[in-house]
């Protein structure tokens, strides 16, 4: 079958909202397990948001590096003039404000397990999360009232991410209300949404830890989450039927939901490193990559482990994506469509195919998906009965054109590229065949460079215009590409707001990948939250 692989790029315009503050609402940060730790949690004044770190991987297998991060809460303040206002206590001196008399653009932290440590109380409270969630919309609420905000941003690492969910699911509807009218986005690190399994005892750990509930482990189980994340109302789904990865279709938007997955097991080293052995190569050495996020939400992987000298929250690339996510006017989503790998499905042949994704101007990689990390992109062949135009997702990041470099005092265009790096290996009966295996030899790569700008003369349906190439057309080095008239992507959607485009692909993948495949790149103008 004879057919073009290409690149459909949409433009969707975002809808403005009247909240005057540049999109810089309250943010508060919601940390995650202590466990039988909980005094020594209480300790840190900011539970852990303010911990920066200075080494870096450069990948998989690079040595350490020194490179400085100030931490996330540091680089809000940097960057978008966030104010820290603590003054003894932050809930008291809330308490103690006029209604409207705070800042808006402000960082809260939700000290929820103040009431369960030893060392503030003489009978201190059994920590719940339900008791957690319930508190943290007591903030929201006092957080909205004094400084005026419509809504609060939700930035939680770990567990937190479920009390945020508890809150969003069940306590905000038993109220009769609306998560939308609360809060904005929810941006989530190495949260086990799908809970915490473990890839050896064929499930035995699991099911003692639930049974026994362990250190309050067993909050990380079935059970326990249908508990807090579901409510008892008319509708709700029933215990048989309940995905704890599936947000209710008409609660809290998913696509207001980012979820980062750390894919480094190996630097995970709580309990000398016995997790990382539990949980399996294939996670962040405490939550395993399947169940790090929620169905239908955004998310992105990097090269980080769960907590610690190399750990997703105190990193670079956990940062960017959380300024980004928070702040960005562009979401760009890359799919992949019209796939139709070669014709004999018994050939035993797997497919896998490696992304990575990095901005113009930053020192990290916004999202990596590879074999060496245990988490490449697993291609599957279409039956019969399915459409080979149905999009298999491949990456979500977010763009601000704020953040793109200038030159001469003018902004340039947000540029993005993405490695694509395509392998076939041979399994049979489950395991690797290795008679004609050839170690870490792709069958095609190549790098795909994309600038995504404003429409100055507004010919298209949409505000912007984007161009894109490939590395093998591009002469010098990629840092000096320039796009030329012929690499702007024609306009092809007529509906107003839409943009859409197509690019070819190499000729020499096309027979791996079939003629008529394409990779979309869907690119949404979005407004500020409010």
């Amino acid at each position: 079958m004879a057919t073009t692989i290409g690149i459909a790029v949409a433009i969707v315009a975002g809808a403005c909202v009247g909240y005057d503050n540049d999109g810089r609402l309250p943010l508060i940060y919601v940390r995650g397990f202590a466990g039988s730790g909980i005094d020594k949690a209480v300790e840190d004044p900011f539970y852990g948001f303010n911990e920066g770190s200075v080494h870096v991987r450069v990948d998989g297998f690079g040595d350490p590096q020194f490179y400085q991060f100030e931490s996330p809460m540091l680089r809000l303040m940097i960057d978008e003039n966030y104010r820290l206002l603590v003054h003894g206590d932050q809930r008291a001196f809330l308490q103690h404000s006029g209604d409207g008399e705070v800042d808006a653009n402000t960082l809260w932290i939700h000290r929820f397990y103040d009431v369960s440590a030893s060392t503030f109380s003489k009978r201190p409270t059994e920590f719940s999360i339900e008791n957690a969630a319930a508190d943290l919309f007591d903030l929201i609420e006092l957080v909205r009232r004094k400084t005026g905000a419509p809504k609060v941003f939700l930035v939680a690492h770990s567990m937190g991410g479920l009390i945020c969910r508890s809150v969003i699911q069940r306590h905000i509807p038993l109220l009769s209300g609306k998560a939308t009218d609360y809060i904005a986005r929810l941006f989530t690190y190495g949260t086990p949404h799908g809970g915490i399994e473990f890839d050896v005892g064929f499930g035995l750990i699991e099911k003692l830890r639930d049974l026994t509930g362990i250190s309050g482990a067993d909050i990380f189980g079935p059970g326990r989450m249908y508990e807090y994340l579901t409510p008892a109302l008319p509708g709700a789904p029933s215990e048989d039927d309940f995905d704890a990865q599936v947000m209710p279709p008409d609660g809290f938007p998913v696509d207001e939901v980012f979820c980062l997955v750390g894919t480094n097991p190996a630097d995970y080293q709580v309990a000398l490193g016995l997790s990382s052995k539990l949980v399996g190569a294939r996670s962040d050495g405490l939550v395993q990559v399947d169940n790090a996020y929620v169905e239908g939400a955004n998310r992105a992987m990097v090269h980080r482990s769960h907590s610690g000298t190399f750990g997703i929250v105190n990193s670079e690339e956990g940062y960017q994506n959380l300024r980004r996510f928070l702040f960005g006017d562009l979401m760009v989503r890359v799919d992949l469509v019209g796939l139709s790998l070669p014709d004999d499905p018994d050939d035993d042949v797997v497919w896998q195919l490696e992304t990575q994704l990095s901005i113009r101007g930053l020192p990290v990689l916004m999202h990596t998906q590879t074999a060496a990390q245990y988490c490449p992109v697993q291609l599957e062949r279409t039956s019969a009965q399915d459409s080979t135009d149905a999009p298999f997702p491949l990456v979500t990041t977010f763009l601000s054109s704020k953040l793109a470099p200038r030159r001469d005092g003018q902004p340039r265009a947000a540029r993005h590229f993405l490695k694509l790096r395509l392998i076939s290996l041979r399994v049979r009966d489950g395991v690797f065949d290795f008679l004609d295996h050839m170690e870490q030899a792709e069958d095609w790569q190549d790098l795909l460079l994309v600038d995504i700008a404003p429409d100055p003369a507004g010919t298209s349906s949409a505000p912007l215009r984007c161009w894109a190439t490939w590395n093998r057309t591009v002469t010098k080095a990629i840092r000096s590409w320039e796009p030329q008239p012929s690499d702007l992507l024609e306009d092809a959607n007529t509906t107003a707001g839409v943009w859409r485009g197509e690019i070819q692909m190499p000729p020499e993948v096309r027979e791996l990948l079939g003629e008529n495949a394409r990779l979309s790149i869907t690119v949404t103008p979005r407004s500020a939250a409010g």
